[in-house]
């Protein structure tokens, strides 16, 4: 659960980017800080518990897939069956990265 949260949190923190327009809007960029910084001190915590390469392929897996679809439909950006391809191909990993971890 906390691995869900630092993710959302840094999904959160990235979403802000764009809102900060190169770190010269106060608010947007104090929020977007905010949430990295909580993010990467939440996945300190997980990283105890999982082992970083696991914890760092979801993190990084779920977080490429969330961005993406927050792009297409929050920030008007295209979607491509090569985008869609990516994003399974991301997960696919994640997935298999946690079934290897599993097997020991």
């Amino acid at each position: 659960m906390l691995l869900l949260l630092a993710i959302a949190l840094e999904v959160a923190g990235t979403s802000l980017l764009k809102l900060t327009e190169g770190f010269t809007r106060p608010w947007p960029t104090a929020g977007c800080l905010a949430a990295y910084a909580a993010a990467f001190a939440i996945l300190a915590l997980v990283v105890r518990d999982v082992p970083v390469g696991v914890a760092y392929a979801m993190w990084s897996g779920l977080g490429t897939a969330a961005i993406v679809a927050i792009g297409v439909v929050f920030l008007n950006e295209s979607i491509s069956l090569t985008k869609v391809a990516g994003v399974l191909l991301v997960i696919g990993g994640v997935v298999t990265l946690n079934l290897g971890g599993v097997a020991h």
